[in-house]
């Protein structure tokens, strides 16, 4: 699916903007179209009922604003110790197998179902990585033989190294992820 389409937009949209848009469909229908087609032009609302079900499964966790203030406030003065501590703790609690290893650019290895991801954090309150940190830790990938690379920093990167990043297939942990990760693994 694009990320332009309207479905992707209203996934990434408040659960209730669907629903908004379930009774504009419906009513609209009731109330213009003849008889006969009154019934087919309500159902036509039910794909947007399906995708507010889904944005509000997804959004259910999800912290306010307030919460993910809360959160990154907390996050944000912690030390390398004690954050490296809450990142062991979040991927032990959904079922990975970590280990912490000593490399320049990765410090954790965390293993699921057979499938191993490294995880760079320890620059994790620099103002920006760079793409050498990007390389750095696509050759610890490799000499691990893992399967997957994960960033994650509390800061906006430039466009030039999450394109980098993705070229790369480093996936790269949003401040807003990071939160939800926190919020969900208290």
């Amino acid at each position: 699916m694009s990320e332009k389409s309207l479905f992707a937009i209203l996934l990434r949209s408040p659960w209730w903007v669907s629903f908004v848009l379930v009774a504009i469909i419906a009513t609209s229908a009731f109330q213009f179209l003849p008889q006969a087609y009154k019934a087919v032009g309500i159902l036509f609302s039910f794909p947007f009922v399906v995708i507010g079900c889904i944005a509000a499964w997804k959004q259910k966790n999800v912290p306010n604003k307030q919460q993910s203030e809360k959160i990154l406030e907390k996050i944000s003065i912690l030390n390398w110790k004690d954050f490296s501590t809450l990142l062991e703790k979040i991927y032990t609690q959904q079922d990975y197998q970590v280990k912490r290893i000593d490399l320049e650019y990765a410090d954790f290895s965390i293993t699921k179902k057979g499938v191993t991801t490294l995880i760079f954090a320890k620059r994790w309150k620099a103002a920006t990585i760079g793409i050498d940190y990007l390389n750095g830790l696509n050759k610890a990938r490799q000499q691990l033989d893992a399967s997957h690379a994960v960033c994650i920093n509390l800061s906006v990167q430039s466009l030039s190294t999450l394109a980098y990043a993705k070229e790369t297939r480093v996936s790269w942990v949003t401040l807003e992820q990071l939160v939800a990760m926190v919020h969900k693994n208290r």
